[in-house]
């Protein structure tokens, strides 16, 4: 076993022979806690046959255990001056490609039928706020074979992504994760386990994709519309939230009649709606 890149000494040792100084826009904040990094691993069932996607690689700290553990690792990194430090850290894990780009732009399923991966992947990650939500929101609508993300986010969003309804935490993300995955938080991660330290706690959610989706939705595109709708107005009543919706093109009458067919008030707010109550919502909609 190679020494952990993780470790603190050693994170500062790298950094500071290749006087590296953190760009803020990048929202870099490297992990140093080897406990967290096993924790990430286990959670992710990272086993020798998968095949794993990281996000933000850093210095290579959660890389190095990945390659350790998993048969390929394909590292995405859109800091360049991160790459030749990662050519070096990770010089001897030939199971690990290095690709230099921003994750958002990155055509990964031509990348992955480049390298003939034809097996569900993993996705692992340490994400900036910032970009969170486009990332994993882009990786379920993009229809590429995931078999899970275990990603470490903010704590705030995390909880957000497992919420149920009538909490102050559910809302849109809560929704469009759910209907693609089972989320659990594996861990809460403090300030301290970073460098440099952020202002917030984090957590590590693992999302486990579902075989079969768990509600049946004739009209996707509608049914996250629809919640996109009822949570961009959160405190309105769902009928007016909807009507209101320049995304939409339901009259109140509509609305209210798709409600009473499902045996629901027409005074209810859309963060009082399970999942299964949006997509029969969607279902009579698109039927009205």
């Amino acid at each position: 076993m190679q020494e952990r890149i993780a470790s603190p000494a050693k994170t500062i040792e790298i950094l500071q022979a290749n006087d590296f100084q953190f760009a803020k826009k990048f929202g870099q904040n490297f992990l140093i806690d080897l406990h967290v990094l096993d924790k990430i691993v286990r959670s992710a069932q990272i086993g020798p046959e998968d095949v794993c996607v990281e996000i933000g690689p850093g210095i290579g700290s959660l890389t190095q255990v990945l390659a350790e553990n998993a048969d390929q690792v394909i590292a995405v990194e859109i800091d360049g001056r991160l790459i030749p430090i990662l050519e070096k850290n990770l010089a001897d894990y030939p199971n690990v490609t290095l690709i230099h780009q921003d994750f958002l732009k990155l055509d990964l399923q031509a990348k992955l039928d480049e390298m003939n991966v034809t097996r569900p992947i993993k996705v692992i990650a340490n994400l900036p706020y910032y970009i969170t939500t486009p990332i994993i929101m882009g990786l379920y609508e993009s229809g590429i074979p995931l078999a899970g993300m275990t990603v470490m986010v903010q704590e705030e969003v995390a909880r957000r992504m497992q919420a149920g309804p009538g909490s102050k935490d559910y809302g849109a993300l809560s929704l469009a994760v759910q209907y693609y995955a089972e989320a659990k938080i594996a861990a809460f991660v403090p300030q301290n386990c970073f460098m440099p330290r952020p202002n917030v706690g984090s957590a590590v959610i693992q999302l486990t994709s579902h075989v079969d989706k768990p509600v049946k939705v004739n009209n996707e595109k509608l049914m996250f519309a629809l919640i996109k709708a009822a949570f961009g107005q959160r405190r309105k009543t769902l009928v007016n939230s909807v009507s209101n919706s320049p995304e939409l093109s339901f009259e109140k009458a509509q609305v209210i009649a798709a409600l009473q067919k499902l045996q629901l008030s027409e005074q209810i707010r859309g963060e009082a709606l399970t999942l299964a109550q949006f997509a029969a919502m969607a279902n009579e909609l698109e039927e009205a």
